[in-house]
């Protein structure tokens, strides 16, 4: 359904590009935003970005009250803007979601940049936040204040959430205001750019994806006890033997190998682009049965492994009480990305047989950090229809940029805020319209980068896609 649904027609048109004093504009608010820490940490605050963000829109002429700034903690306001339709509207607006939070990076992690300074270097702009997600912030902002200084006037109201907390922290601002200003934020649908994109192979566009369906995140702690001693006296039973020993269980599995609708979609595209024997294992996974073997060697790329199946993986740990005692508790912080169906009670269930050790505990870990014996059982969003009024504009602006591309629905293998608005009933559809080399991407880790050009696609695209999703 879904691959049949995205076949549109490409019209023959040009494309608006965006002109040398757009560019100046757009790569400033990019250099500010990255800039602006914004991390949940003591130095981070996103406050200081919508702060910022909502002056750029006042100074332009945006009305008070269509520049709200609101948020449930002092450092955690979110800003959302509106665009009002020319006439009374008779169409639900469109929201564009976009987190302005970030992951803490470390100077001393990074090689030759300082994470919170925007950098040009050999056709690149490094900093945090330039892939995740930035860079989308950034172009979103530059396409308001640019519809506004043109005078557009769409169909129905446009509407811009920048929102805290996506990455971690205790006030989730996309969940916030769907439970609290739903009035602000609720929309006919929602496009997230904190997914989808086009992947490059040398080059070369070979994907256009665009999510359709995403995992579940959850945290577990995993705690092991023991009653400790004198380190003059070691006993392999001590509590990080424990939990090492459990740990290294968990290194050694994998979750069963699944395929769903979107997936199979996803691979089906895949297999035209590659060749040799990615391509004949490819094709093989989606035989019926599918070929293990073949399923197997491509889980050897972490990208394909994260499209089989639930992933789980220790991000943290602390253990121990003095340097000359056996340590009584050990803690580890087990991050899992659950494939759609699942729900993270099962999983937490599935970790415990795993573990098979009743010296150990296994508690989930919420969003804000609360911990409890047990997990929520709800498990990933159901994939939305596609709607020509969404993937006519995309598919004939992603074809106008990256000509030739295939447009392939993909399933999300982190997570995003698109979850609140689902489980609200709005359909959401993540397209950054980004294009990253396929072994360059560096969300979360060192050295986070993004081409110069990609930026300034990204910047035309959505420009256009804008204006078609609004109208007049």
């Amino acid at each position: 359904m879904l691959a049949v649904s995205l076949a549109v027609p490409v019209l023959a048109q040009s494309l608006p590009t965006s002109s040398a004093a757009d560019r100046a504009e757009a790569r400033d608010i990019f250099k500010q935003l990255i800039e602006i820490n914004t991390t949940d940490t003591p130095k981070g605050s996103v406050t200081a970005a919508s702060v910022a963000m909502q002056k750029r829109f006042l100074d332009v002429g945006f009305a008070p009250e269509d520049v709200q700034l609101l948020g449930p903690a002092p450092h955690k306001q979110n800003l959302v803007v509106r665009i009002r339709a020319a006439a009374t509207p008779t169409e639900k607006p469109v929201l564009f979601l976009c987190h302005i939070d970030v992951v803490e990076a470390l100077r001393s992690d990074w090689t030759s940049t300082d994470p919170f300074e925007f950098v040009e270097k050999d056709g690149y702009y490094y900093g945090r936040g330039t892939q995740d997600m930035k860079e989308s912030d950034a172009v979103l902002v530059a396409t308001f204040l640019r519809l506004h200084r043109e005078g557009y006037k769409p169909k129905r109201d446009l509407i811009l959430a920048l929102t805290a907390d996506e990455e971690g922290g205790k006030f989730n601002g996309a969940n916030w205001l769907v439970r609290n200003h739903r009035d602000l934020v609720d929309a006919a649908f929602v496009i997230n750019p904190d997914s989808g994109g086009i992947e490059l192979n040398s080059g070369k566009p070979v994907l256009a994806g665009v999510e359709a369906t995403e995992k579940v995140y959850s945290d577990f702690q995993v705690i092991a006890t023991n009653r400790g001693g004198h380190s003059s006296l070691p006993r392999p039973d001590n509590a990080i033997y424990e939990l090492t020993a459990a740990l290294t269980k968990l290194a050694a599995y994998s979750f069963p190998f699944e395929l769903n609708e979107v997936t199979r979609a996803a691979f089906e595209s895949a297999a035209v682009h590659q060749q040799g024997q990615r391509a004949a294992d490819l094709r093989a996974i989606l035989a019926t049965p599918p070929d293990m073997d073949a399923a197997a060697r491509l889980s050897a790329d972490p990208e394909f492994n994260s499209n089989f199946r639930t992933t789980c993986v220790a991000t943290r740990l602390k253990g121990g009480h003095a340097n000359n005692a056996l340590p009584q508790t050990a803690e580890a912080n087990v991050n899992c990305r659950i494939f759609p169906g699942h729900s993270p009670e099962e999983i937490r269930q599935q970790l415990v047989a795993l573990f098979a050790d009743s010296k150990l505990t296994v508690n989930y870990v919420s969003d804000g950090g609360e911990v409890s014996p047990t997990a929520p059982e709800r498990k990933a969003i159901v994939p939305p229809a596609p709607t020509r009024e969404v993937f006519d504009p995309l598919i004939r602006i992603t074809q106008q940029i990256w000509p030739g591309v295939p447009v392939t629905p993909v399933m999300e293998n982190g997570a995003t805020d698109s979850i609140y608005f689902a489980q609200a009933g709005i359909p959401s559809y993540g397209y950054s319209a980004v294009a990253l080399e396929r072994d360059d991407v560096r969300a979360h880790g060192r050295d986070e980068r993004l081409p110069v050009d990609s930026y300034w696609k990204a910047l035309d695209f959505f420009y256009s896609f804008t204006r078609a999703l609004g109208g007049n």
